[in-house]
């Protein structure tokens, strides 16, 4: 699975780690969180991030 990074932040999602604290199961693919799911730090959504 790879990994995105935030353009703003540059916080890292890792598939494999989830967002657990925000209700993202470890395992979750990029591609099927939730639309209404942003970036833990800095809180934009999914359109600002880009593959590693």
């Amino acid at each position: 699975m790879e990994k995105y990074i935030c353009t703003a932040c540059s916080y890292v999602y890792d598939p494999e780690k989830g967002d657990p604290e925000n209700g993202i199961a470890p395992g979750t693919p990029f591609e099927e969180l939730p639309e209404d799911w942003t970036c833990p730090l800095c809180g934009l959504g999914t359109d600002v991030f880009e593959k590693e």
